[in-house]
């Protein structure tokens, strides 16, 4: 693939949910057709490792063998993706980037070093060092709200003017203030939100999400995505209802009972059964028992049923 500017990458990017056998080891069978499905949806992008591809629970030879499955697929379907380099250790952040740019990803995301806070120095120290690896193709910051460093829009703006290989920014937003910083301070970059806050930022200058309501259905989020070009308003009434299930009934195994983010992923994927990747999360986290699957499917048809309804998953191909 040609890297991509930070003015092409847009819109609705589904993430790999990593499947694994129950003796805990990878399933590439599964992984493949799971990729096969997301091509097949024509959503705007795929990437790897990720929080819900658990990329802090693989071995360097399980990151090399789903990262080439990938490249392999989407070079030749002619798909945008990304590869997550992310790791907590600096050092095998950068060798997997540079193992990782052989395969011509159209980005690679990358996390700041996060055992001990580092500077912001240290960041910059950092992000220069994975530029120089990276080359020609762009990093996306990925910098969710666990991480050690939460960063303003002015201190990541202040990293881009540093770090020009710097393009995009996966984050989870904020309120009116912080959009208002961002379209400030980051005009220049890609700034993705969550999936069921898409809507609302667009209308305030984000250009796309990383997306977890793709892990629900990516047909039917892809669906939603190119609805907000034409109509925010219905889009915008869309996602209060997103939001609304995913406060009372996907946030509460998070707030309440401690899963992980990653486990509430699968979570979805089950309930939306586009694809067999199962809800099994590796050793040692817990994994969230399928029959809150079967549970909240009903809830779902009720409260999103375009996800359910066939005109719009037309494009969605059932595993």
């Amino acid at each position: 693939m040609k890297p991509l500017s930070a003015e092409q990458i847009r819109g609705n990017w589904a993430t790999l949910i990593v499947p694994w056998k129950e003796d805990d080891s990878l399933d590439l069978p599964r992984l493949a057709t799971e990729i096969d499905t997301l091509i097949a949806m024509q959503v705007d992008g795929i990437y790897s490792h990720g929080t819900a591809g658990e990329f802090h629970c693989q071995s360097e030879e399980e990151f090399d063998l789903v990262s080439g499955l990938l490249a392999d697929k989407c070079n030749a379907a002619n798909m945008p993706f990304q590869i997550g380099v992310s790791h907590m250790s600096a050092q095998i952040s950068l060798a997997r980037l540079k193992r990782a740019i052989s395969l011509k990803p159209s980005a690679v995301q990358v996390i700041v070093p996060d055992w001990f806070p580092p500077t912001n120095q240290e960041i910059v120290t950092f992000l220069q060092r994975m530029a120089e690896a990276a080359g020609e193709i762009g990093m996306v910051l990925y910098n969710p709200p666990h991480a050690k460093r939460v960063l303003t829009p002015v201190e990541i703006g202040n990293l881009a003017a540093q770090v020009p290989s710097l393009i995009g920014l996966k984050t989870a937003g904020g309120d009116a203030a912080w959009y208002a910083s961002m379209r400030e301070h980051l005009s220049d970059l890609s700034v993705f939100v969550p999936g069921h806050l898409l809507a609302s930022g667009i209308k305030q200058g984000a250009h796309g999400a990383y997306s977890n309501v793709a892990c629900l259905n990516p047909a039917v989020a892809q669906r939603w995505t190119d609805q907000m070009q034409t109509d925010l308003p219905g889009a915008l009434e869309l996602e209060q209802r997103l939001r609304a299930f995913m406060a009372e009934h996907i946030a509460p195994f998070i707030t309440r009972d401690h899963y992980c983010n990653a486990a509430c992923d699968r979570l979805l994927s089950q309930i939306g059964g586009w694809a067999y990747v199962g809800t099994t999360m590796r050793w040692p986290y817990r994994s969230i028992p399928t029959s809150e699957a079967e549970r909240l499917r009903p809830i779902a048809k009720e409260m999103l049923p375009e996800f359910f309804q066939a005109n719009w998953q037309s494009a969605a191909v059932t595993c």
